[in-house]
């Protein structure tokens, strides 16, 4: 019997090409027009860092919670907010992919379930840029350096693999429901404020914290902040974790949009 997920992982190897012809044009179409262009993806990480570090560091003097790897409030906060960007770019741009790209999918033959993918690793050009600034900062204020870094790469792996998940399936049901990027708009809001990214896990009230535990976002931002703000060694088991669900939410958002696919041309 053939695994379900098989049809997607198959057909998006097959269209790699595709998917870099579509990744080129939406990086090239951000900064259409623009005069600082690329640059633009330094200027706004940039711009956080320094906001931050200037309100949370300087006005309100914040420390981040008992057991942290770093009392740098900034840095430890950017280092957090970095993977959230992440995810939250790539889902609520993959809910109008479909609809800003209706005459692709009605007047060709365009296997749409690439819009998403291809906006991720748009994104994620971004947030490399966004990671650079972080290790320059924290190599510079902090005189720290991790090894772990070589490790980031599975954490963006889940990252990836659960906001496309995600992505298809706010991507489809806005087809049909056009409220859809709507409502998504206010469950980033809870789940940004249900993920330890201003405050640490330790200071969730005990009653709320199993929500951070089924969270796969929070393993991944605690994941960030450890291998680039410490030595410490990497937590296996929510690794583990993170990527199982991450999968989880990949092949399920995969299954789900192939079932709904068939009559996309029909509404849109």
């Amino acid at each position: 019997m053939r695994f379900p997920g098989s049809y997607f992982l198959r057909n998006l190897v097959e269209r790699r090409s595709l998917i870099g012809q579509m990744v080129r044009r939406d990086f090239e179409k951000r900064f259409v027009g623009s005069a600082a262009g690329w640059l633009w993806g330094v200027i706004h990480p940039l711009v956080l860092l320094l906001s931050w570090t200037f309100v949370f560091g300087v006005c309100l003097n914040a420390k981040p919670g008992p057991g942290e790897p770093t009392q740098n409030y900034p840095l430890w906060l950017f280092c957090g907010f970095l993977p959230w960007l992440l995810f939250q770019d790539t889902v609520q741009r993959a809910a109008t992919s479909l609809l800003e790209n209706s005459n692709l999918i009605t007047k060709t033959i365009f296997p749409a379930e690439v819009l998403p993918l291809s906006i991720f690793l748009s994104s994620l050009v971004h947030h490399l840029i966004g990671l650079g600034l972080a290790t320059a900062a924290i190599a510079i204020w902090l005189n720290h350096y991790s090894l772990g870094l070589g490790l980031l790469p599975l954490y963006m792996l889940a990252v990836g693999l659960f906001s496309v998940g995600i992505g298809w399936i706010v991507a489809a049901l806005n087809v049909y429901l056009r409220d859809t990027a709507q409502v998504l708009t206010v469950v980033l809001t809870l789940w940004f404020w249900l993920t330890p990214i201003f405050i640490s896990q330790a200071q969730y009230p005990p009653r709320f914290r199993f929500l951070i535990g089924i969270n796969p976002m929070a393993y991944v931002v605690r994941g960030y902040r450890e291998r680039l703000l410490s030595h410490n060694v990497p937590n296996l088991h929510e690794l583990a974790v993170a990527l199982a669900l991450a999968l989880a939410a990949f092949f399920a958002g995969g299954l789900f949009f192939r079932h709904l696919k068939r009559g996309f041309a029909d509404v849109l």
